[in-house]
């Protein structure tokens, strides 16, 4: 695939610089210029040749998102932002502030093919796959405005990072490159509903990212009811694939498990969710789950949240009730993409 600028690696860069006859030196500042100091236009890279400027804006024009919506949370001062792409779709990312850094989500796809029953993101089936450049300028303009460093990324927005996977590992090498942005990989996270082939190929990578699975349920059968990917990959399937990341790269596994009033709350539930993970150095983000319009799924009502992680620690399982962030501004992934294309139509 060809890329565009902001989406290439050094050693490509180097080509690129090479190809239209200019010194391997020039790539590395033009890498500085896009990723450590993520300036919008050629113009800015003062140091750069204007022939050489004039010729990357006609045959590689900069990837830039333009911010078309920012909502902030009175409740504890997550922002939502909406991105509108070149090609006129949408995508959000969000913005969280904790005690140990600056946390953002970014999406991945636009739309997503998974389907999973309580997710918003879903619900208007998928479009495309997003560039590296434009996971990369979710991170930078949410620098931009606000005018902080992002320390923690989370691929947990809109889409399924493994079904956009050679992007997605690209954008990893890129955001972490020692003359970017430099974030550490150890504070990336990659979210997956569970997609077998792609986790193993992943732990093969040689990165060093948390990987969190989306559970959501303790057996296939009740899985298959909230997320269709469960029909075509089983639960031991995955939890070996799930083994073999953490073999490979012996980084602690995280358990996404939504809580779905009457669906998967039950101590039974919690009792086979601790017989499916015992041995595993692994950690369980429990997450109340938050109502979308168009489902009839409740969230399960605090008592029985505080039973079923209490019943989890008792079978000596590392768990933590996720703190709800955002509610107010329609926080769960794709709730803000869908009301602005609703009002849009």
């Amino acid at each position: 695939m060809d890329w565009d600028c902001k989406s290439m690696l050094p050693e490509e860069l180097k080509i690129l610089a090479a190809q239209m006859g200019e010194k391997p030196f020039r790539a590395s500042q033009l890498f500085g210029w896009i990723h450590e100091k993520n300036v919008c236009t050629y113009d800015e890279m003062t140091n750069l040749p204007a022939a050489f400027r004039q010729r990357l804006e006609k045959e590689y024009p900069l990837v830039t998102l333009e911010c078309v919506r920012m909502q902030v949370s009175k409740l504890d001062g997550t922002r939502k932002f909406l991105f509108r792409l070149e090609d006129g779709n949408v995508v959000e990312s969000v913005w969280m502030e904790y005690h140990h850094g600056n946390s953002v989500c970014i999406s991945t796809q636009v739309g997503c093919k998974m389907g999973c029953r309580f997710c918003a993101s879903t619900l208007d089936g998928w479009v495309r796959n997003l560039k590296p450049s434009e996971m990369l300028e979710q991170i930078y303009q949410i620098q931009r405005i606000m005018k902080a460093r992002v320390s923690n990324i989370v691929l947990m927005g809109t889409g399924e990072p493994m079904d956009n996977y050679d992007a997605v590992v690209r954008f990893i090498r890129l955001i972490s490159h020692e003359k970017g942005l430099n974030i550490s990989q150890r504070n990336i996270t990659v979210s997956t509903c569970g997609i077998v082939p792609k986790i193993r190929q992943f732990a093969d990578e040689q990165l060093n990212v948390t990987l969190a699975l989306s559970l959501h349920a303790p057996n296939d059968e009740k899985r298959r009811e909230l997320m269709p990917i469960a029909n075509r990959y089983h639960l031991d399937e995955v939890m070996d694939a799930c083994r073999y990341y953490y073999e490979r790269t012996g980084r602690r596994l995280t358990f996404e498990y939504s809580l779905v009033g009457g669906k998967n709350d039950a101590e039974e539930d919690a009792r086979q969710l601790a017989s499916l993970l015992k041995g595993l150095n692994c950690h369980v983000n429990l997450i109340p789950v938050n109502p979308i319009k168009e489902r009839d799924y409740v969230q399960s009502g605090q008592k029985v949240i505080e039973a079923f992680k209490n019943k989890l620690e008792k079978y000596k399982i590392n768990v933590t009730i996720r703190r709800e962030m955002g509610r107010d501004i329609d926080g769960a992934c794709g709730q803000l993409r869908k009301s602005y294309m609703d009002k849009k139509e």
